[in-house]
């Protein structure tokens, strides 16, 4: 099942990125980038049009072949982060970043909301957050929404500066 273009809740609206956005994508993570990069690989050496061309088409192609559907997360303010819903056998993974002067509003974890209504309407049995243990604002998101910690991991991405390499996973399963 297709995921849906836009959600909202009245105070964040989850829009499938689109090309278009690629000039405020790059200034927002530009902008941000002590605090973005701090914790993210693709950004922990810059971010320019390039990266920015690059993380557009490949969002494009992952919505289109269903493995992932990345969205700009708006709000009154403008564009506040991103956030990613994506596939995992039977289950789902959300992903998400915020710029720094958006961080400690909740948006991250209304847009977290969102994606699990999306990911329950798609048909997934589960839902995961992955996230450096040391990221203590990632990690304040999932026990907001009933996600259970179920263990570590090593991480499988490169570490950006901030990271230890070791995931916290938290899992949600599906209400009966």
């Amino acid at each position: 099942m297709a995921g849906m273009e836009t959600l909202t809740d009245g105070v964040v609206t989850l829009v499938r990125w689109r090309p278009d956005h690629l000039d405020l994508l790059v200034d927002t993570v530009t902008a941000s980038l002590d605090h973005v990069g701090a914790w993210l690989f693709w950004a922990a050496d810059g971010y320019d049009r390039a990266k920015g061309e690059e993380f557009l088409s490949r969002s494009m192609e992952e919505w289109e072949s269903g493995g992932e559907y990345n969205y700009a997360i708006f709000t009154a303010d403008g564009l506040a982060g991103g956030c990613g819903l994506m596939r995992r056998d039977d289950g789902r993974e959300i992903g998400y970043w915020l710029a720094k002067p958006h961080t400690g509003k909740g948006y991250v974890t209304r847009a977290s909301a969102l994606l699990v209504a999306e990911a329950w309407r798609q048909g997934a049995t589960h839902v995961l957050i992955k996230h450096d243990r040391r990221n203590t604002g990632s990690g304040a998101v999932p026990p907001r929404l009933g996600f259970t910690e179920v263990g570590e991991e090593a991480s499988v991405l490169p570490l950006a500066p901030a990271c230890s390499g070791v995931n916290r996973v938290w899992r949600l399963e599906r209400p009966e």
